[in-house]
């Protein structure tokens, strides 16, 4: 596998936190590099291709500090971060709900709308300062889940950057993730990203499933691509290691443990609930229970490193393990001997080598964990008379560790029964087992891992073909099988593509024959919903027995219902004249106004793109001081009478006006649209029907599916003309 610096590419890592420690002594700022397989892996490869990486230093920077010299091999970006988004964005969002629920412990998630706010603003910082760092040329790798969002934000500063998301923890099963407020919001944040890694493929299929179920988008689960509006994303799996052969050096040359004259059941984690310390100790006991030859012979060491101590459930947890702890020490010691020894510290390098090397068993066994470098370090420090690996079937370990004893972590039985297996295991089978695990830990390490993840981010993508009608007979067969279709369409942008000026979006030939096969059916009604005047969108679809809703469904004619016009509409009239002459005034070469009699819009497609924010921030105060709603469109601002009418309101009308007030019964809605106007049919047909958006969506949408392009909608459309 190449590296960046073999193929030209300079990369840049954006991550929560830099790969420094920094501490300051005496009024002097010091700096250690991190640990960690992140930092092991990353930076050898910054040092040879050169980059950037870009993160959160821990501590607040003061004026004149600097944390890169022009002598270092890469640079690093501080983002500063303030206490209170310290508190919101990473102690809040990120590990108070993203961690629980991802690890599938959703009674621990908070879900604090706040938190969500602040995550999302310093995910919007984080793009900010990479947008103004980076070129075109480089790959930009994100890293892990307080930056899910990060990728949109950066997208739309960016629209041509390779962008590679990493997420390092589990990835939850759709019934988990659904309960998040927020999951559209953070789906659109990865799916601007053009690869995305997880570690076993059980993640990336979660991911597969909830983009498919929460955002509509297309999945293709044989080549892990997702479509979702006009972008397509690749998902695979690329499992993390570690840098074997330095854990196994350190495992060579560390002295011996003060523990090696006993047999050791090695636990080494970070003090965390989805660690299942708890579960451990009390399985232990149970080995004690069942097997009491192991008495005074086998201590369980288990060394715990503080983490998050100022979350409150966290010294809760602390306190269930030391009560835990001295329950069964209370109960099985002797004057010589107490099974469990218990640290909860960090434990320096060099000794933890010896713990690992020395220890009998390696018991590794988490509720849920993304993979667990822990028993990947246990295997690379076997390198004497090997010990056995004792691992939870839920670790994403376990998806490649197979010669592991593996055990249902909440089950205390079966993990005191294989404790008791592995202690007793005769030194051949052991010898063959770690063989196996070392051989392959070794082949593939950090390195290999992230070879493969740049190598995908390099490769060309997978597309998706194009909608097909095998789709639409799996997605809406079944929903109208007996009932009688009623068929809503908007028109610029979904039955034609938008153009500079609408007189020039004329209805395709092939659609236009299309939407004729389905008006001509007797089981499908047709109807066209747009925001156009009445008698323009009349004239742009010369399809019979059509039912047309212009000006948003102010005003609906054609098919075999009575004509409307909006009341209210009169009162409105002379306002809508004196407003288009002040739009008028402010409009820039390029930008002109579409006078619709029931409504208007500005509308400034052709005006300079940097006059764009502004126009809108200009025409807003004049609308509604003209006593108008003021509506964002493609490209455009509309002006609409403030009389509580929409695309929504227009399609319920025309339900009730074809088929009565019981329409639910016999009828099967569907509406594809494209742009936010749509937004309000497709609340008001949720649960109702299927709906369908066209092209791009960088906001979460409320239609059931995304759909790429109008030839899907062409696709649609013949597929229903023709279906049985």
């Amino acid at each position: 596998m190449s590296t960046p610096a073999q193929t030209g590419d300079s990369l840049i890592v954006v991550s929560n936190r830099l790969p420094v420690t920094l501490e300051r002594k005496h009024q002097t700022l010091e700096r250690r590099p991190s640990s960690g397989g992140l930092v092991s892996a990353l930076s050898p490869v910054l040092e040879k291709s050169g980059g950037i990486w870009i993160g959160w230093p821990g501590l607040p920077l003061r004026a004149g500090e600097e944390l890169s010299s022009p002598e270092d091999p890469y640079r690093m970006i501080p983002l500063d971060l303030s206490t209170s988004e310290i508190n919101r964005y990473y102690h809040g969002f990120s590990n108070a709900t993203l961690w629980p629920l991802f690890h599938c412990f959703p009674e621990r998630s908070k879900l604090e709308r706040r938190d969500w706010e602040v995550y999302d603003q310093v995910n919007q910082r984080f793009a900010a300062v990479t947008a103004e760092h980076s070129g075109s040329d480089e790959l930009i790798l994100v890293q892990d889940y307080q930056l899910l969002r990060m990728p949109l934000h950066l997208r739309k500063n960016r629209p041509d950057a390779r962008i590679a998301f990493f997420n390092h923890i589990p990835f939850p099963p759709y019934d988990v993730y659904r309960l998040l407020p927020w999951s559209r919001e953070l789906l659109l944040g990865m799916t601007a990203c053009d690869v995305i890694g997880f570690h076993i493929p059980g993640y990336a299929e979660n991911f597969l499933s909830c983009a498919e179920r929460v955002l509509g988008a297309r999945v293709d689960r044989d080549t892990g691509v997702v479509e979702y509006g006009d972008r397509t994303v690749q998902v695979g799996a690329h499992p993390i290691g570690i840098d074997f052969e330095r854990f196994a050096e350190a495992a060579r040359s560390a002295p011996a443990s003060e523990e090696a004259r006993e047999r050791i059941v090695l636990g080494v984690d970070r003090l965390d609930y989805t660690k299942g310390i708890p579960e451990r100790i009390r399985a232990f006991e149970r080995l004690l229970e069942l097997h009491p030859e192991h008495r005074e012979k086998v201590v369980l060491l288990q060394v715990a490193v503080p983490s998050r101590i100022q979350v409150q459930e966290y010294g809760a947890l602390k306190a269930e393990i030391d009560e835990l702890v001295g329950r069964v020490n209370g109960n099985f010691a002797t004057s010589r001997w107490s099974p469990i020894r218990y640290l909860y510290r960090s434990v320096p390098q060099a000794r933890l080598a010896a713990l690992y090397r020395d220890a009998d068993v390696g018991l590794v066994t988490p509720l849920r964990d993304g993979m667990n470098l822990v028993a990947k370090e246990f295997v690379a420090a076997q390198v004497d008379d090997p010990g056995v690996l004792v691992l939870s079937r839920l670790a994403g370990a376990a998806e490649t560790m197979f010669e592991a004893l593996q055990v249902n972590p909440y089950s205390t039985d079966s993990v005191a029964e294989a404790l008791h297996r592995a202690l007793t295991m005769e030194r051949e089978e052991r010898e063959e087992r770690m063989q196996a695990l070392r051989r392959r830990e070794r082949e593939k390490n950090v390195d290999h891992w992230l070879a493969t993840f740049l190598q995908s981010a390099r490769d060309a993508h997978a597309e998706l073909t194009p909608v097909s009608g095998q789709e639409f007979e799996r997605w809406l067969a079944r929903f109208l099988d007996g009932y009688r279709l009623a068929l809503f369409l908007d028109y610029d942008g979904t039955l034609t593509p938008l153009r500079d000026h609408p007189s020039e979006a004329t209805l395709p030939g092939a659609m236009q024959r299309a939407l004729e096969s389905c008006s001509a059916r007797a089981d499908t009604d047709v109807s066209i919903v747009s925001g156009r005047a009445l008698d323009d969108i009349r004239e742009a679809v010369p399809v019979p027995g059509v039912v047309f809703a212009g000006n948003h469904g102010l005003e609906i004619s054609g098919g075999d219902i009575p004509d409307f016009r909006h009341p209210d509409l009169r009162h409105y009239r002379e306002g809508l004249d004196t407003l288009a002459g002040e739009l008028q005034e402010i409009a820039p070469a390029g930008a002109w106004v579409e006078e619709k009699g029931a409504s208007l819009t500005l509308h400034f497609r052709q005006a300079p793109p940097n006059s764009h924010a502004g126009l809108v921030e200009q025409a807003r105060p004049l609308i509604q001081q003209a006593g108008f709603q003021a509506r964002d469109a493609s490209y455009a601002v509309e002006a609409r009478p403030p009389i509580g009418w929409d695309k929504g309101h227009a399609v319920l009308h025309v339900l009730r006006a074809r088929y009565g007030p019981i329409w639910s019964s016999s009828v099967r809605p569907i509406y594809v649209g494209d742009d936010d106007t749509d937004e309000d049919a497709f609340r008001v047909l949720s649960g109702l029907g299927w709906t369908f958006r066209v092209g791009t969506a960088e906001r979460p949408s409320l239609a059931r599916r995304q759909l790429p392009r109008i030839d899907s909608v062409q696709a649609m459309l013949e597929w229903l003309g023709r279906r049985r």
